[in-house]
């Protein structure tokens, strides 16, 4: 934000004589930057689905599923993946009218708007995923933990010693909660650091509609 705070001081110094031209220059410069940041949300949302989709083929579960032999875990995961898929698209999508209504926006109080309105939907965004990643570990706990014929000595011993089931749900608790911080902060620095510079510039666009 070098050149707009560089830009606001020389309108301040010239406010008399270039205040309509300095704030629409200082307009302008925010725009770009509003909109060059919602591109890369977008583009960053792109790449974060390609990552997923190829860890999954990396790491694929069909043969463990397959293992199991209940076809109904095998329709429960594929739903939820199919289910997730079609959400993290529609948020793409959404991703990119953000990008074209900002690119296009030319009334400043319409842009602090949509960059309200985009910041929401990439907060909604990151709630849902880590909504699915809690609830993608506790399914994939109750399935190994129920299912899993590796796991059936363990389970009758855990069964019959309630130390050792209160035990099992507290590091699979604590589990989840490594999980989630995790993910949070890798969120958090994924596009936590592009809604503050998007938030910034709707600072510096009410206090040109002042």
């Amino acid at each position: 934000m070098k050149e707009l705070d560089l830009l606001k001081k020389d309108w301040q110094r010239n406010e008399n004589s270039f205040e309509q031209v300095s704030a629409t220059d200082i307009y302008k410069m925010i725009h770009k930057k509003s909109s060059t940041i919602v591109k890369r949300i977008l583009i960053i949302s792109i790449l974060e689905v390609l990552l997923w989709t190829a860890t999954s083929i990396i790491y694929n579960t069909d043969d463990y599923l397959a293992r199991l032999k209940h076809d109904e875990i095998i329709f429960l995961f594929k739903g939820l993946t199919y289910f997730n898929y079609g959400v993290i698209l529609v948020f793409i999508y959404l991703f990119y009218k953000n990008y074209q209504v900002i690119s296009t926006t030319v009334a400043t109080k319409q842009l602090m708007k949509d960059i309200l309105k985009t910041r929401k939907t990439v907060q909604y965004y990151v709630y849902y995923n880590l909504t699915m990643i809690v609830i993608s570990l506790i399914i994939g706990f109750i399935i190994a933990f129920a299912y899993n014929p590796d796991v059936s000595v363990l389970r009758v011993k855990i069964a019959s010693n309630g130390k050792a089931m209160a035990l099992t749900i507290g590091l699979l608790f604590l589990t989840t909660v490594v999980f989630f911080a995790v993910f949070w902060l890798f969120y958090r620095l994924l596009y936590g650091i592009l809604l503050r510079r998007l938030y910034a510039n709707y600072k510096e666009l009410k206090k040109i509609d002042l």
